[in-house]
């Protein structure tokens, strides 16, 4: 990254918008007035950023990038609104990610060290943890809430107004209709759980007691015996000094929409 602020001659910045220093502004790029770009960010070229928008230190954003523009959203009405975005993440070409509502929060909101790569939309009042890698053609539909160390599968699409929990991971061209629990592995249209995320965990080097707990757990969880309720509580009883399994079980009693869950073959975590 360069050490002296560069501004090529073909872009467009308006009044008002703020250059961290470092930052590389490429050919044919537009700032809008209200931007904020942190310290040593480069916009490769033909990037566009407009609105409310944010952008922290060490990003890259590259060609074709359209970030804060107006929400896909047919209630806005050119409500000032926000796009948050975080550090050191990499935005590749021809990703969206656009401004809140005043439906929500009215603010859009992207953490530090992700990896959006080509073609993928992060839709209004979407919330994006840390650490998140998103595959071509990944779509977030609005009011998606994504936790941390997320992996989502190329052209694959999340419904609105649904969860993501931490360490999950989204197969390739995955239809996801309901919340996926943290640690989970879904796959397929519509998404069903097929197992546990049990590589993500190891490489995150989760303590091998903790796993082997959690994949006990997961199966007492959508065994067919008994009520969900019933089965939480039991896990809860059971594992009481097991943090990943309290985490699930309440992940899934404050789940809304319903969890994806094992309906499909291969779906035991073993």
């Amino acid at each position: 990254m360069t050490s002296k602020t560069f501004i090529h001659p073909t872009a467009i910045i308006e009044d008002g918008a703020v250059i961290g220093e470092g930052s590389y502004i490429g050919p044919y790029c537009t700032l809008g007035a209200q931007v904020k770009l942190g310290e040593n960010c480069m916009l490769k070229s033909h990037v566009a950023i407009e609105g409310d928008t944010e952008i922290g230190e060490e990003t890259e954003i590259y060609p074709f990038a359209s970030i804060g523009q107006a929400p896909q959203d047919l209630k806005y009405n050119g409500e000032n609104t926000k796009l948050r975005i975080g550090k050191n993440n990499k935005i590749r070409e021809y990703v969206t990610m656009q401004l809140g509502t005043v439906q929500d929060e009215g603010i859009t909101k992207v953490g530090d060290n992700n990896l959006f790569m080509a073609l993928t939309h992060i839709a209004h009042d979407c919330v994006v943890g840390n650490n998140c890698v998103l595959a071509n053609g990944a779509t977030i539909a609005g009011h998606v809430h994504i936790d941390d160390y997320v992996t989502i599968g190329g052209l694959s699409a999340v419904q609105q107004f649904l969860r993501i929990g931490r360490q999950a991971m989204l197969g390739g061209g995955s239809i996801v209709v309901q919340d996926v629990i943290p640690f989970g592995l879904v796959q397929g249209n519509r998404a069903h759980l097929e197992s546990l995320n049990l590589i993500g965990l190891k490489r995150r080097g989760f303590a091998k007691d903790d796993i082997n707990a959690l994949r006990r757990a997961y199966r007492m969880m959508f065994a067919q015996e008994g009520t969900m309720d019933e089965r939480l509580d039991d896990v809860c009883e059971l594992f009481k000094n097991v943090e990943l399994v309290h985490e699930v079980a309440d992940f899934i009693r404050l789940s809304k929409k319903g969890v994806c869950s094992p309906t499909g073959a291969g779906h035991d975590a073993a």
